[in-house]
Order: structure tokens, then C-alpha cells, then sequence
């Protein structure tokens, strides 16, 4: 089993009171706007986004994996540290930065699997929905793969942004087109 699909698995498993000890969040600047992570105390994402709105992050997770608490802290704090350093070598021009970080997201087998899936889309090569679908095993569920994209907490760390409308166009993002188009445009500058 992949470190990967451990770590979905592992979420998929957890109870609430493992996570909700008391989530840590660190807002940090980025090209794109301000970028916020919310981890878990054992370092996991559990939802990040470019938001200063760390509660609108937080109202993203899982109800299972919802922090009960959430303290914001600064972007040294052990819990978040990692998590802020790789999205600053990511902006930096390491686009692999992001792909070591652990995610914890819940949800059924399907979504588990296909943002499993997401993490293994290159940086500068982007799918299209229906290629994303295939690869996660179910050609003809391009809709629920839509829908992994859509609910997907984590975003850069699980990089939803990498899929395309089947006709190539942009399609949606939760934090703009524009943010997605200089996403792509950064990655394919820097895909190595």
C-alpha cells in the first residue's frame, strides 16, 4: 500500500477525538493571495486554501475529522512548520514540495481513492476529467471524479487544480480561474 493510500486509509479510520486534540493554522503570503493551512497536531493537512478565513477551512473537513478547537500560531510552530515550508518551496519553484506533506481528508472508498490519485497527477501535466476518471480506476465516473475535485479540502497539497474540463478549458476552482491558470502556468515553468 502506498504512503498515500496509508494515509486516507488511516483517516477513513480515525475517530474524531484523534483529531480534534487541537488543530493548528498559520496563514502565510503568497503571489497568489494569502495561503492557510490547518493541520492536525501530527502534522497531517487537514484542509488549506488561499484564505485568510482559517474557520472557512475548517468548515471544509470531515465532521469525523473536524477540529474541535483550532489555534492560529505562527508559520515556526512545529505542527504547521512543514506544511508552510512546502508551500513556500512551492511558490519558490519546487513543485514537488507539496507532494511529501501528509493529507488527512474522510470520506467514502471512491473519493478516498481518487484524491489518492490526485496526488499522483504531475506538475505540468494536467488531466482532464475523463482522464482522471480512468485513472482512478472508473472511466465512466467522471462525474464523481468532478465531485473529489469539488470536495476536496486540501487544495495544492491534493492538487485539484491539475484537471481540466474534458474540452481542456479550465473549468472551476474553488479560489478562482485565475489562481488555477498561474497554478498551471507555475507548474509548467517549473516541472522538471
Amino acid at each position: 500500500m502506498s504512503a498515500l493510500t496509508e494515509t486516507t486509509t488511516r483517516a477513513s479510520a480515525t475517530t474524531a477525538a484523534t483529531t480534534t486534540a487541537g488543530a493548528r493554522t498559520a496563514t502565510i503570503g503568497t503571489p497568489d493571495g494569502p495561503f492557510t493551512v490547518v493541520v492536525a497536531p501530527d502534522g497531517a493537512v487537514l484542509a488549506s486554501g488561499w484564505t485568510d478565513d482559517a474557520a472557512s477551512l475548517v468548515a471544509l473537513t470531515h465532521p469525523g475529522l473536524r477540529p474541535a478547537e483550532v489555534v492560529s500560531t505562527d508559520d515556526d510552530d512545529p505542527a504547521v512548520a512543514p506544511a508552510v515550508a512546502a508551500v513556500r518551496a512551492y511558490y519558490a519553484g519546487d513543485v514537488h514540495a507539496i507532494d511529501a506533506v501528509p493529507v488527512r481528508q474522510a470520506s467514502g472508498p471512491y473519493r478516498s481513492h481518487a484524491w489518492d490519485v490526485l496526488r499522483t497527477v504531475e506538475p505540468g501535466d494536467p488531466v482532464t476529467y475523463s482522464r482522471y476518471a480512468e485513472l482512478s480506476g472508473r472511466p465512466a465516473a467522471v462525474r464523481a471524479a468532478a465531485g473529489a475535485c469539488a470536495m476536496n479540502a486540501a487544495a495544492l497539497f491534493v492538487p485539484c487544480h491539475r484537471v481540466l474540463r474534458t474540452d481542456g478549458g479550465l473549468g472551476g476552482f474553488r479560489y478562482g480561474v485565475d489562481v488555477k491558470r498561474r497554478l498551471l502556468d507555475h507548474e509548467a515553468e517549473h516541472a522538471r
